[in-house]
């Protein structure tokens, strides 16, 4: 029997996120395999969370080229990741609230390049006159992952409905990153 890998490595995130002591015979009963398959595939924890990471970054880099973020707008640029990067929340989930797990001396190079490829789009708002210029790029990037974060847990939780995501992850962003005019 083929084992699909994305499946455990999404339920692997999925429980890790709310479980991050979780061992990896929880990881294989929750995917629904052996232990001994899912050594198989993954030597250990690190060599899962490393795999994690890689299908992440891999996902993150894929929705950010299909959102098109030099397109039109920044704003509308914004609803079209959120838009993108929502199969690959719970991913997304995981990664943010574990990455003390990955950065150790160095970064893994892929996150400095979403971070940058992000941070560009919102200054690019910015300079637009579309976003409020006293919060950072980097600050208004960090934002964007709290949200995609606390949305997939949301979700998963039943807390919301998964056809709200996308709307309340973009309006509580541009909402309250949106340049007001001077009265």
């Amino acid at each position: 029997m083929a084992v699909d890998r994305e499946y455990v490595l999404r339920t692997a995130a999925a429980l890790l996120t709310r479980r991050s002591t979780a061992t990896m015979d929880e990881v294989a009963k929750a995917a629904g395999i052996s232990r001994a398959t899912l050594h198989r595939q993954f030597a250990g924890r690190d060599a899962l969370v490393r795999a994690l990471e890689a299908h992440g970054l891999a996902e993150c880099e894929a929705a950010l080229a299909a959102a098109r973020l030099d397109e039109g707008s920044a704003s509308d640029a914004v609803r079209r990741l959120v838009r993108e990067i929502e199969p690959a929340a719970g991913l997304v989930a995981f990664l943010y609230t574990e990455n003390q797990l990955f950065e150790g001396d160095e970064q893994n190079e892929g996150w400095d390049r979403l971070d940058a490829r992000i941070s560009a789009l919102f200054r690019r708002g910015q300079d637009a006159g579309e976003f409020r210029i006293d919060l950072t790029p980097a600050w208004l990037t960090e934002a964007l992952y709290g949200l995609i974060a606390a949305g997939a847990w949301s979700v998963h939780d039943g807390r919301v409905a998964a056809n709200d995501f996308q709307n309340m992850i973009v309006e509580l962003l541009l909402g309250g990153a949106t340049r007001r005019e001077e009265s």
